[in-house]
């Protein structure tokens, strides 16, 4: 039986108290049904348009995609009002963040964000040798943005918004941002993650062009993974001002953006394929409307969320509420002695979260 040989290699000190990124738990292979709403997917099927155009774009595959995007971000520009070359295109936003982190901060150089928020953030900083600030949210769940601002210091070069905030979901307004912005240094970078934009309240929704034409130190942060269903395909985009998005060419990992993510993107911008996915927002909108009044009726206290899922704070008794769930039939993300989330996904599932909820007040 052959050994393994000694590693002698010289790792990053930095990885020593980097935590590992825990996907959404997977469901148990039992023999029970289950819904697995523990990753904010989408639960809808590819529309048909999109597919097809991902299907014929196989034929092409043994070629590299073209490396600059450049039919995508033409369409990007001209639906954000932007130069081509103002759009960032990678494997995700979450690889366009990492792209941001790399253009912006050395080493010993601080990252502001709220927390608890996106998963990835902590992980993309240390590991780029950053220094995080974490900054609390406040007790309904949202962002502290005074609390941010007070922890910027010399060394800050970015700030990380999440709006809608991702688990807990409430979003920021136009007002609260502008605010934000006219209390910090114009040389910090903030990176707006609209991630779940597409899921919130239209009437209400942050007023993210207006922000970032006047701001030269605003990026925005896109993905196609949520409303757009393409979280198997992996693509995102940045838009942001010509110097930095030039830093972000430089940095991107050539090829990132694959052939098929690139034909799927670029087919989910198609106006009849845009009204699809509105009817779809609309009723992922009418679902969690539907789930919290249900949940507040039964006594639970939760944060006001405009994304496509539901935060139970169930602080020290989380793992066992996820456990309780589990054993219903929800595979929910536990996030340590902090809370629960819940995707909102088809009736059924949404229908099971109500009846949960009901069952672990009535124990």
């Amino acid at each position: 039986m052959s050994t393994e040989p000694s590693e002698n290699i010289r790792l990053r000190p930095v990885l020593e108290d980097l935590p590992v990124y825990v996907p959404g738990k997977p469901a148990a292979d039992d023999g029970m049904r289950r819904f697995k709403i523990s990753s904010n997917e989408s639960s809808f099927p590819p529309v048909p348009a999109v597919r097809e155009a991902v299907i014929a774009s196989l034929d092409q595959m043994y070629l590299y995609p073209d490396a600059a995007g450049t039919a995508l971000r033409e369409a990007l520009g001209a639906s954000h009002g932007v130069e081509p070359s103002q759009i960032a295109l990678s494997n995700g936003s979450v690889t366009v963040t990492a792209d941001l982190v790399r253009a912006l901060v050395g080493e010993g150089d601080e990252v502001v964000y709220a927390w608890r928020s996106f998963e990835a953030y902590p992980l993309l900083v240390g590991g780029h040798g950053g220094t995080p600030v974490q900054v609390p949210l406040t007790a309904s769940g949202e962002h502290d943005l005074e609390a941010m601002a007070a922890a910027i210091t010399d060394r800050t070069r970015l700030v990380l918004l999440c709006t809608p905030n991702n688990p807990t979901g409430p979003s920021l307004s136009t007002e609260q941002v502008e605010d934000f912005l006219a209390t910090i240094p114009d040389h910090v970078v903030v990176g707006i993650d609209e991630a779940y934009r597409e899921f919130h309240d239209p009437a209400t929704v942050l007023g993210t062009a207006g922000i970032f034409r006047r701001h030269g130190n605003v990026v925005l942060l896109r993905t196609f993974s949520k409303l757009q269903g393409l979280a198997g395909l992996r693509i995102g985009y940045a838009v942001a001002h010509p110097r930095l998005a030039t830093a972000l060419g430089q940095v991107g990992i050539p090829f990132a953006a694959s052939r098929p993510a690139q034909a799927a993107a670029l087919a989910s911008l198609d106006p009849e394929v845009q009204e699809e996915l509105e009817r779809r927002a609309e009723w992922v909108r009418s679902e969690r409307s539907r789930v919290l009044q249900a949940l507040t009726a039964q006594g639970w206290e939760l944060p006001v969320s405009q994304g496509n899922f539901v935060y139970f704070p169930t602080g020290e008794r989380t793992a066992e509420f996820a456990k309780f769930a589990d054993a219903r039939g929800l595979v929910l993300r536990a996030y340590g002695v902090e809370g629960v989330r819940a995707t909102i996904a088809e009736r059924e599932a949404n229908d099971l979260i109500i009846s949960v909820g009901a069952a672990w007040r009535e124990r």
